[in-house]
């Protein structure tokens, strides 16, 4: 089954210090002010610029990556559902379209946007707790 938002609501809420919020009127989880993923439809520019070719369906998610070496390490790994629009293009994150995308690579996308955006001491501690969990 496709994750949904309500799957990403339960994920993001498993990291250290989240906070949702909204963001035009679509959620957005944050840690300690820094916004790693929001819900974002497609605008209707963003769907003119997909001209003849149909834009993904279904909701979809924005996640903060590292860099732009990593947006681009991100995207030509191959993971269905990755994706990026002329919008983003030299913004440090990528899109991820939920019909299609693994729960198991979601997960990934939402940790990674989260150490993206962390402090570094907040994910060194995050880290040491998934070490050794006692």
């Amino acid at each position: 089954m496709a994750p949904t938002v309500d799957d990403v609501r339960i994920l993001a809420s498993t990291l250290p210090d989240v906070v949702e919020g909204t963001y035009r009127g679509h959620p957005q989880w944050s840690v300690l002010n820094a916004a790693f993923a929001w819900e974002r439809p497609f605008t209707q520019a963003d769907i003119r610029r997909f001209g003849d070719e149909t834009p993904p369906s279904g909701p979809i998610l924005a996640v903060r990556v590292e860099d732009l070496d990593e947006k681009d390490a991100v995207l030509g790994s191959g993971v269905p559902g990755l994706f990026s629009t002329p919008h983003f293009d030299g913004h440090p994150s990528v899109l991820i379209q939920l019909e299609t995308i693994d729960p198991d690579d979601l997960r990934v996308a939402l940790e990674d946007a989260w150490f993206a955006c962390a402090p570094a001491d907040l994910a060194e501690e995050f880290q040491a707790r998934r070490r050794d969990p006692r």
